[in-house]
C-alpha cells in the first residue's frame, strides 16, 4: 500500500511550523480527479500563506502549484482522463500542492503538451502564467519601451526578461549580487543594477537619459517602493507583484501626482486566469514560447518534500535563482 505524504501547518509562523506527515488520499468526488504528483512548485507566495500574510483557515496544506498524472476521475469530469499529464496553479482553490498525491477539482487542470516535462511544468506554471499576464494584459507595450524589473534573477524575473526581449523592450534589472547579475544578463537584461551598492532610481535616470521607464515590475515591496516610483517616467505604471521585503506602507495618493501623475496596480494571478478561455490562451502562448526555445525555464534548485523547511529558508534568504521545485 502506498503511503502518501504531505506538508501541512497548524499555525502561522516561520518555516519551522511546517510538518511532513502521512495523509490519506481518497477517491475523487464529482468534478474532481485524483492526481499523482511528479513535481511541485516552490513559490514565494507559499511563504505568505505560511506566515499569515494571506490568512487562511488552519490547519491547511502548503503550496498551490504542481504537475503530475491523473490516476482517477470523478463523476462528470470530461476535460481530462486517466493517464493525462497535467499541471495547475491557483490560490485558495489549489492549496495542498506539497503532497505526493491529492484530489483536486478537475477544472483547474491544464493539460501538458508533449515536449514539456512535469518538472518543467511545476517550475513554470505559476511563474509563467504570471509572466504571461504581466507581458500581455497589464500594459500595451510597444517596441522600444523600457521596463525596470526587480528580482531579475528570480523565477518570474528570468521569464519576464526573455518575454520582454521578444516584444522588443529594453530591460533594466535589479539584483543583489554580481552572480545574480550575470544570470539576469544571460536571460535578456540589457542593464543590471546591483541594489546592494547602487542607487536604483539614480541609475535608472542615467540609463534613460533622465526620462525614466514606462513600467516597473516590483515584487520586493516595502524596501523598493519609493525607488520604483522615482524610476518611472511621467504617467508611468508601477506594478506591485509581491512584497518579499514586507508590505508597502500606507501613502497619500497625492504622492502619485507629485511624482508625475503615476499609476499603480496590485494585480493577482487568480484574476487573470479565472476565465477558462483566457487561462488557456495565456497557457498556450507560454507553452509555445517554451516548446520553440524562445523562453528557457531554469530549474536551479531541487528539493525533496521532506526538506520543505530548508527550501523556505533558502527562498526567504534570497539564496535561490530561477525556479525551485520539489521532486516527488
Amino acid at each position: 500500500m502506498t503511503v502518501n505524504k504531505a506538508v501541512r501547518f497548524y499555525e502561522s509562523g516561520s518555516s519551522e511550523v511546517m510538518r511532513y506527515e502521512d495523509v490519506e488520499v481518497g477517491e475523487p468526488l464529482a468534478g474532481q480527479v485524483r492526481l499523482r504528483h511528479v513535481a511541485v512548485g516552490l513559490n514565494y507566495a507559499d511563504t505568505y500563506f505560511r506566515n499569515g500574510t494571506y490568512p487562511i483557515p488552519l490547519p491547511n496544506g502548503m503550496g498551490v502549484e504542481a504537475s503530475g498524472v491523473v490516476e482517477a476521475v470523478g463523476e462528470g469530469v470530461t476535460n481530462v482522463q486517466v493517464g493525462d499529464r497535467v499541471t495547475y496553479t491557483g490560490f485558495l482553490n489549489t492549496l495542498g500542492a506539497y503532497s505526493t498525491a491529492r484530489t483536486i477539482a478537475a477544472d483547474v487542470l491544464i493539460k501538458l503538451p508533449e515536449g514539456i516535462s512535469c518538472e518543467t511544468a511545476a517550475a513554470m506554471t505559476m511563474r509563467g502564467l504570471t509572466s504571461a499576464y504581466l507581458m500581455r494584459r497589464i500594459y500595451d507595450f510597444k517596441e522600444g519601451d523600457t521596463i525596470l524589473l526587480h528580482a531579475a534573477a528570480g523565477g518570474v524575473g528570468l521569464i519576464v526578461s526573455q518575454w520582454a526581449k521578444l516584444l522588443g523592450l529594453t530591460v533594466i534589472g535589479t539584483t543583489s549580487s554580481e552572480e545574480k547579475a550575470a544570470i539576469a544578463r544571460a536571460h535578456g537584461c540589457d542593464h543590471v543594477i546591483n541594489y546592494s551598492h547602487e542607487n536604483v532610481a539614480e541609475r535608472v535616470r542615467e540609463l534613460t537619459n533622465g526620462v525614466g521607464v514606462n513600467v516597473v515590475f516590483d515584487s520586493v515591496g516595502k524596501d523598493t517602493f519609493m525607488a520604483s516610483l522615482d524610476s518611472l517616467k511621467r504617467r508611468g505604471l508601477l506594478v506591485c507583484v509581491g512584497t518579499a521585503s514586507g508590505p508597502i506602507a500606507e501613502f497619500n495618493p497625492a504622492l502619485l501626482a507629485m511624482k508625475g501623475s503615476l499609476y499603480i496596480t496590485r494585480p493577482a494571478l487568480a484574476d487573470y486566469i479565472a476565465d477558462p478561455a483566457e487561462k488557456q490562451e495565456l497557457a498556450q502562448e507560454l507553452f509555445d514560447h517554451v516548446l520553440n526555445g524562445r523562453i528557457k525555464i531554469e530549474i536551479n534548485q531541487r528539493y525533496e518534500l521532506k526538506d520543505a523547511v530548508q527550501a523556505h529558508r533558502d527562498l526567504e534568504a534570497r539564496k535561490t535563482t530561477g525556479s525551485s521545485i520539489f521532486v516527488i
